[in-house]
Parts: C-alpha cells; sequence; structure tokens
C-alpha cells in the first residue's frame, strides 16, 4: 500500500508563496538544499493551477519579479520534470505537455484512495492547497510536512494554505533545523469531528 504525504513550504505564517519573493525565499541554505536531493521517489500529485505553474517553469518562464532562475531553482524543477506526477483536472485536455506526466479526470479523492490500496512507493503532493485540503478531509493523509522559512509575509503572501481546513491533531514523527535557521516539522493527521474534551497527554 502507497503512503500519502502532504508537503508544504511555507512563510511563518502559513503563506505558499509571496509576491515578488523568489523560490524558497531566497533563503535556502546548503543542509536543506541537501536533505532535498536525498528524498526519496515520490510520485507527485497536483491540480491544474500548480500544473499550468509548474510546466510554465519547466518551459523557460521565470517567476514574476525575477530575470532568471537561480540555480538551485533550476535543479528543483528539473528534478520535478524527470518524476513521475499525476494531474487531477477536468479543463485541462490531453495530451500534457510536461513530460511524466499522466491526467487523471475523475474524482481526485477517490482516484488517490485506489493508488494507494493498489499501489506501493510514496505519493507526495506538491501545491494544490485545495487538492491536500481534500485529501486530508478524507482521511487519506498518513504523513504532513511543513518546513517553515523564517521569514512572515504579512503584506506580500499569497496562498494562506489552511483557510478552510477542518479541525485537525498532529502527532510529532519528526523535527529538524537546517542551516541553523529554516524549521521542518512533520506530523501524522488525524482529522477531528470536535475539538477534544480533554488536555492531550
Amino acid at each position: 500500500m502507497s503512503e500519502l504525504l502532504i508537503d508544504f513550504i511555507t512563510s511563518l505564517d502559513g503563506h505558499a508563496s509571496g509576491e515578488g519573493w523568489p523560490g524558497f525565499w531566497g533563503l535556502e541554505g546548503p543542509e536543506y538544499l541537501s536533505w532535498l536531493g536525498e528524498q526519496p521517489e515520490a510520485t507527485y500529485l497536483m491540480g491544474a493551477n500548480t500544473y499550468r505553474l509548474m510546466s510554465g517553469f519547466a518551459s523557460g518562464e521565470v517567476p514574476d519579479g525575477q530575470d532568471e532562475f537561480r540555480p538551485e531553482e533550476e535543479a528543483s524543477v528539473d528534478e520535478l520534470t524527470q518524476a513521475s506526477k499525476v494531474v487531477f483536472s477536468s479543463s485541462l485536455k490531453e495530451p500534457l505537455t510536461w513530460a511524466n506526466c499522466t491526467l487523471v479526470r475523475d474524482d481526485a479523492v477517490e482516484a488517490v484512495r485506489a493508488m494507494k490500496s493498489s499501489g506501493s512507493g510514496l505519493l507526495s503532493t506538491i501545491g494544490s492547497l485545495s487538492l491536500c485540503r481534500s485529501l486530508l478531509r478524507a482521511g487519506l493523509v498518513d504523513r504532513f510536512r511543513v518546513v517553515m522559512f523564517p521569514v512572515i509575509t504579512g503584506a506580500t503572501g499569497e496562498e494562506r494554505i489552511y483557510d478552510g481546513y477542518p479541525d485537525v491533531a498532529l502527532d510529532m514523527i519528526e523535527h529538524r533545523t537546517f542551516d541553523g535557521r529554516i524549521q521542518l516539522v512533520e506530523y501524522k493527521p488525524r482529522v477531528l469531528e470536535h475539538p477534544p474534551l480533554g488536555v492531550p497527554e
């Protein structure tokens, strides 16, 4: 059975991106980049908006506010291009132009449920806030990982991650600090129907 990881990179205040900021908020360091390079092979899951954005980067489109990709950003996009990817969308049309992508028009929750039960290895989201929210609500997520960069994007932040989420209890699996400033936290999530009656032990 496959394992499903929701994987976010965020500002401290929970934004997935910020207007005018470079990738990784320009704050990635050697420890963090080394850790990224050590990640296990995964099949990446995404929605149409993330596909359009990332496939644009893969074809050479540079993020707003930048003249060119930094080497770290270019390497990240190249690695993602080589990986297996599943795109959930009813609006995109085949054939998808980005390499190693499969388009799925069926309900994403049921499709991922089937992928988990019949497959092996790691399934990991990239971006795709509404897809992640739906998969979490359905109880399909095994691990919930957030890497928080030391910046608050109160004025320029975009894509607030946790709006519309249910209440979720999080049991810590791992935590780590990279380069003395970037914080990783990883949890096993449990969706709550109501707040717990007692104080967690």
